[in-house]
């Protein structure tokens, strides 16, 4: 079955995680994408060498891509990259700011000549405000919007995983599916700025409102501030299990069933989430006590049959083997590669996912389609 974005060509000068992250998705919905490599590669083919001598993010992020390595410092490539975008219906870069208008392909003139070309940049704070010009990565936008100041425990720390860049490249992907379908109305393309900073703000809406109201977040580890009980707790065997307790009926059901203590059920002082979270200690102490006199297995029947929200506390060495965890097999340069699939399910059949190119691979394939005469004209 034809895939949703079939027959779209995207052109990306990307490096890193966020503009991949975009591109990625795409590809995996049909697009075309050429990346643009600098001749030394997208610097994300460096990061580590971890599967079979490939880096485990660029694997992760390149799939169904088609590598074309350009220097856009030599007039022959900058012709050819011209003659790319011409063609183009998605444009995708995120270079510091600046760097692509210095290259001579600024916005604002790629739309001019090309009114139907989605143009999509990402940059660390968006084209505007007093820190448009500064460049910017995943961490740093974590500490400048205070997403590290609550996380972790005694420390501000970093998200495990590249949270910035990956919310970016899904804001520029579903603001370029907007506009594709904007398009077919107007027949019109857009200019599209998406701001890491933002992103990251946007996420932190809830701490903001919180802080304004006088009751600012705290670093709790896993823990919630605004709930209780909700967190991790150890078993008898030395297992963490983590609760979420979602109401007040929810809170009495623990009590009464898994807790077995129909005296707390019906306590008020701990009735409400409210008065919880005033007795955070006590409540999760009494939590934490009877989890400890109990075995992961038993407990998790016991939650299980209280219909608790509840889950292991576990490592990727688990997710490895976790029953529930679907994956795909993507070629490589080196060899095939196994990892968790895209989260999504459809009625398109069961998805081909293109491997992951060889930097240049398609360097020759792609100057022969778009050859651009000593005059300049486009050879088709």
């Amino acid at each position: 079955m034809t895939l949703p974005l079939s027959d779209l060509l995207v052109v990306s000068l990307e490096q890193a995680v966020a503009a991949p992250m975009c591109t990625c998705r795409l590809a995996d919905a049909g697009a075309r994408v050429i990346k643009i490599e600098r001749p030394e590669g997208d610097f994300a083919r460096g990061y580590d060498d971890l599967v079979h001598g490939e880096c485990s993010y660029f694997v992760w992020l390149n799939r169904g891509k088609e590598s074309v390595v350009l220097d856009l410092g030599k007039a022959a490539d900058k012709a050819l990259f011209a003659a790319m975008l011409a063609r183009a219906d998605v444009f995708v870069q995120n270079l510091k700011p600046g760097a692509v208008g210095k290259l001579g392909f600024a916005i604002a003139r790629l739309r001019r000549e090309h009114p139907r070309l989605i143009c999509c940049s990402i940059s660390g704070f968006g084209e505007t405000g007093p820190l448009a010009a500064r460049k910017s990565y995943d961490m740093l936008i974590q500490a400048e919007s205070g997403l590290a100041s609550i996380t972790g425990t005694s420390e501000p720390s970093r998200v495990g995983v590249s949270v910035v860049d990956i919310a970016a490249g899904m804001n520029a992907y579903e603001a370029i599916l907007e506009a594709l379908i904007a398009r077919q109305r107007t027949d019109e393309g857009a200019a599209l700025s998406i701001s890491m900073f933002d992103a990251m703000a946007d996420w932190m809406t809830v701490p903001l409102l919180q802080q304004e109201a006088g009751a600012p977040p705290r670093r709790i580890g896993l823990a919630h501030t605004s709930i209780s009980p909700y967190g991790a707790f150890r078993s008898r065997d030395g297992v963490a299990i983590l609760i979420s307790i979602q109401s007040d009926r929810e809170w009495r059901v623990l009590a009464e069933k898994v807790l077995g203590d129909a005296a707390l059920a019906a306590d008020p002082d701990f009735a409400t989430n409210v008065e919880r979270v005033k007795r955070r200690a006590e409540t999760d102490g009494r939590v934490a006590n009877t989890f400890a006199m109990l075995d992961a297995q038993v407990l998790e029947q016991k939650l299980a049959a209280a219909d608790i929200a509840f889950a292991r506390v576990n490592s990727p060495a688990e997710l490895a083997h976790h029953p529930h965890l679907r994956r795909i097999t993507i070629g490589t340069p080196s060899g095939a590669v196994s990892y968790p699939a895209p989260p999504r399910h459809d009625d398109y059949g069961t998805r081909r996912y293109g491997a992951v190119p060889a930097l240049g691979q398609h360097t020759d394939k792609v100057r022969a389609e778009f050859a651009v005469s000593a005059g300049g004209v486009t050879n088709v």
